[in-house]
């Protein structure tokens, strides 16, 4: 498995969090613990992880190699746009050394794009 980690500065990481299992949970497994601050996204072929820390939202995801910039695009791109007002950016980092994903905001450069058939 190969694993991929973003820190998404926010003043809001508990609210972030949450609302992502929350979402998330609709086609996958997800659970978040509110006094932890911590969750966690079971997807097909995949996991994830959610970490609410003192200014920032951790994030890992983990998967085969193939998969893991799906991953990292689901759980980016679904946080960028509950995170629209606060301008999140999510940069990916994987363990590999190669560049990951980056989701921000629609219209600004790098901005990823979901394709059909992918999970939501």
């Amino acid at each position: 498995m190969s694993r991929s980690e973003a820190r998404v500065a926010t003043d809001r990481p508990h609210r972030y969090a949450k609302q992502l299992a929350s979402h998330l949970g609709r086609r996958s497994q997800t659970s978040w613990d509110e006094e932890a601050g911590e969750g966690r996204i079971v997807f097909q072929g995949g996991t994830g992880t959610l970490a609410a820390t003192e200014g920032a939202l951790l994030l890992s995801v983990e998967a085969d190699a193939e998969r893991l910039g799906l991953f990292e695009d689901v759980v980016g791109r679904h946080l960028v746009r509950f995170g629209t007002k606060d301008e999140l950016v999510v940069e990916w980092h994987r363990d590999s050394g190669e560049p990951g994903t980056v989701q921000r905001n629609a219209g600004e450069p790098g901005t990823s794009r979901h394709n059909a058939g992918e999970p939501e």
